[in-house]
């Protein structure tokens, strides 16, 4: 089976795409100021991918483990089941560092949120009445901006789960495909292995049948069969050629 009708390669080229997307924002996510809505949403949307493509990648090896079973029913060697436990064993190692630097990175916006929000509950007696009702006024406007920003990254993170979760759905379907295509050769195995049992147990009954009957037949009767033959083959002899 070649590497483009293989589904291993099948599903490894989603899972590198996926892989590949994931660095991307990794490094978008780099870039963007700590403690702001968008690397927020961003960090939400790299651990989700970060969980999904560690599942697929499980998945992966699950086929891998199955495939070791029997590599030549699969047609497969050592050396290729060697080279794909490493490929998964690379992917699983790239996307959990990528992992550890946003949770890292989340912890330490955590905590800077956690500092200002404490500063902000202590009282400033320096500032006068009419200060604290702008004040107050402000951070209702900036609570208004802030939700409806929220909600618009809400509704993009719900459009890239919805794009996530189709991915996993054709996962999926490859792992059915190939399901259903190891029970057909199964299927195929069984059936010739029954019609090669019958095949023999007719071969073995006609050769019975035939020692019996060369045991019957004594040298004498064997004579006299071939010259009844030889003759029968000069009477034909003479038909055909000489009338």
């Amino acid at each position: 089976m070649s590497k483009a009708q293989d589904p291993f390669y099948i599903v490894k080229e989603e899972i590198q795409d996926s892989i590949d997307k994931l660095q991307l924002s990794f490094h978008q996510w780099e870039r963007i100021p700590p403690d702001t809505g968008e690397q927020v949403h961003l960090t939400k949307e790299l651990l989700a991918n970060c969980e999904s493509i560690e599942w697929q990648v499980d998945e992966l090896d699950k086929t891998i483990s199955v495939a070791a079973r029997d590599p030549s029913w699969y047609g497969i060697d050592e050396v290729e089941l060697e080279k794909r436990r490493r490929w998964t064993s690379t992917a699983r190692t790239q996307v959990g560092n990528i992992k550890k630097a946003v949770v890292a990175g989340k912890e330490n916006g955590n905590t800077a949120i956690a500092m200002r929000r404490e500063l902000m509950r202590l009282p400033n007696s320096h500032q006068p009445d009419r200060s604290n009702q702008y004040s107050a006024e402000d951070n209702d406007d900036f609570i208004a901006s802030e939700s409806d920003r929220q909600m618009l990254l809400i509704k993009q993170q719900d459009e890239e789960l919805d794009e996530l979760s189709a991915s996993v759905e054709r996962i999926g379907g490859v792992g059915l495909t190939i399901h259903e295509e190891l029970l057909a050769q199964e299927k195929i195995v069984d059936e010739l292995g029954t019609e090669m049992d019958s095949t023999t147990n007719r071969l073995d009954f006609v050769q019975k049948k035939v020692a019996m009957v060369m045991k019957k037949a004594s040298a004498k009767g064997q004579i006299m069969m071939i010259l009844f033959l030889l003759v029968l083959f000069i009477i034909l002899f003479i038909l055909v050629f000489f009338t």
